[in-house]
């Protein structure tokens, strides 16, 4: 398996999932608007090997479909990502064995902890080129800008590594940065984020927040940082157990912290807490613009990387893009963990075009009245990042939750919305969020789609249209003999039905 960028970018090549591009192209727009259209097609990850103003290669799209995420994840198919879940939900919340089955299996899972333990490398390709003082200057990077009322050039995919100065704990987390000048540059994070919370803790003690960045790195890796879920291990134990071994790290030239020692590019600096700077306004995952923000300035000292570097990029925007992919595949993950907290649920997903995370379809074994209301409040309090799940729908267990089809019908035919329809107001929002009233405070809206029993109706419900068994069976055998053998009934295509899908 690929443990850094290159082997990774190595596998789409041999499997047809890369295209390079030699013809010079600017890293002012249009880089992004040339991915763009590849993933609005599900096309491939592309390696732009002339860049304006640049004398390193961008890679772009690597990430831009759930099966190269799965490739990442060294694995072939979404579902295997729900047996990767299976084992995170055991180290969560682990539960006494009641057979010798079980036993083994957690024995197995904490033998994957042991092999997922970082390792040190002294001797790391990340430092082959070392650049401090007058010969550090970001502007040598190929930073993008996405958008043409984007505020500057962006670091989007860098690993933003941070330290608790009380416990040593470690952050990794993936945040935006907007350059500012040729060493500084600002952060833009959520207060409830590692980062932000370590920035408070250095704040209170007087002191400064080292920084390191790491670009172009395993996306593996980056994949363990994006996974907000509650497990009291660190995101390099993640990473290892997403690969199932350990990441080797190396330690910086001039900060305390630890990075992966493949990355392409590291950059090293300090955050003095109140020193802020505005921030934005860029494109972000809603698809607008968000705000201008003061944000906390990096002050970078040192700059390393590899030999012949690959710059690692991608940016925001409304769906399809790498990190609603990358929601799809966390999606799987999460399942199995959701379960585990929320007994009654049997499936979930988060739909891509409601923001990855916006609005959420529950499926459950419905036993009881009142279950599905019971269902979306312990949904919303589950894992951190469902905070701001504005909608959850709540289906019977036969619905296919992935199918928008079917999840209208059951809205439309098992919904009234006097009684079904339930809204928590003036609950945490997301400050990109502009349909509130106030900016970071909202509304959420539970719907029970669930077929109803008493009390919650007091007339029986309606029995559903189903095709007799015994003819059903009969119509299978005789198909050939009908003269359709040559019609084949799969999956139909929606705009067959009035939908217009492109």
């Amino acid at each position: 398996m690929a443990r850094d960028l290159r082997g990774f970018i190595k596998i789409l090549e041999e499997r047809g999932q890369l295209r390079r591009i030699s013809a010079l192209v600017d890293p002012d727009l249009e880089i992004a608007e040339i991915s763009n259209r590849m993933l609005q097609k599900g096309g491939p990850g592309l390696l732009f090997e002339n860049v304006k103003g640049a004398s390193f290669p961008v890679a772009v799209n690597l990430m831009g479909t759930v099966e190269r995420i799965c490739w990442a994840m060294n694995m072939q198919h979404p579902e295997e990502l729900e047996t990767l879940g299976k084992k995170l939900s055991m180290l969560q919340q682990p539960k006494p064995p009641k057979k010798i089955s079980q036993a083994i299996d957690f024995g197995k899972v904490l033998f994957d902890v042991v092999k997922a333990k970082p390792g040190r490398d002294f001797f790391p390709a990340c430092q082959q080129v070392v650049l401090q003082g007058n010969d550090l200057d970001l502007n040598k990077l190929p930073l993008i800008r996405p958008y043409i009322g984007d505020a500057g050039k962006i670091i989007t995919l860098g690993l933003v590594i941070t330290k608790d100065c009380e416990t040593g704990t470690p952050n990794v987390g993936v945040y935006r940065l907007q350059l500012q000048s040729k060493n500084t540059m600002t952060v833009h994070w959520l207060s409830v984020r590692g980062g932000a919370r370590h920035l408070r803790k250095a704040a209170e003690r007087g002191k400064k927040l080292e920084v390191a960045i790491a670009l172009g790195v395993d996306p593996l890796i980056i994949m363990a940082a994006a996974t907000p879920i509650p497990v009291d291990l660190s995101e390099w134990l993640f990473a290892g157990l997403y690969g199932g071994s350990g990441v080797q790290l190396a330690k910086c030239k001039t900060v305390d912290l630890e990075v992966p020692a493949d990355s392409e590019f590291v950059l090293e600096g300090t955050i003095t807490p109140g020193e802020v700077l505005p921030d934005g306004p860029f494109g972000d995952h809603m698809g607008y613009y968000g705000g201008v923000e003061d944000s906390p300035l990096v002050r970078f000292e040192c700059m390393t990387h590899r030999k012949n570097p690959i710059y690692l990029t991608t940016f925001s925007g409304r769906p399809p893009k790498e990190e609603a992919m990358m929601a799809i595949a966390l999606n799987r993950i999460y399942t199995p963990i959701l379960r585990q907290q929320v007994s009654e649920i049997v499936d979930f997903f988060l739909p891509m075009e409601a923001l990855s995370y916006k609005a959420a379809i529950i499926s459950i074994d419905k036993a009881y009245p009142g279950q599905a209301r019971r269902a979306a409040l312990a949904f919303w309090s589950a894992l951190p990042q469902f905070t701001y799940t504005k909608f959850v729908i709540v289906v019977d267990k036969d619905i296919n939750i992935r199918d928008p089809r079917q999840v209208v019908w059951a809205i439309s035919s098992k919904v009234d919305p006097v009684r079904d329809v339930f809204i928590l107001p003036n609950t945490p929002f997301d400050t990109l969020d502009f349909a509130s009233e106030k900016i970071g405070l909202g509304g959420r809206m539970g719907i029970d789609a669930t077929t109803k029993i008493p009390p919650e109706t007091d007339h029986e419900w309606g029995s559903p249209l189903e095709s007799d068994p015994e003819v059903a069976a009969m119509v299978e055998r005789r198909w050939a003999e009908y003269g359709l053998a040559e019609l084949q009934l799969g999956e139909v295509d929606p705009n067959l039905f009035g939908y217009d899908m492109r």
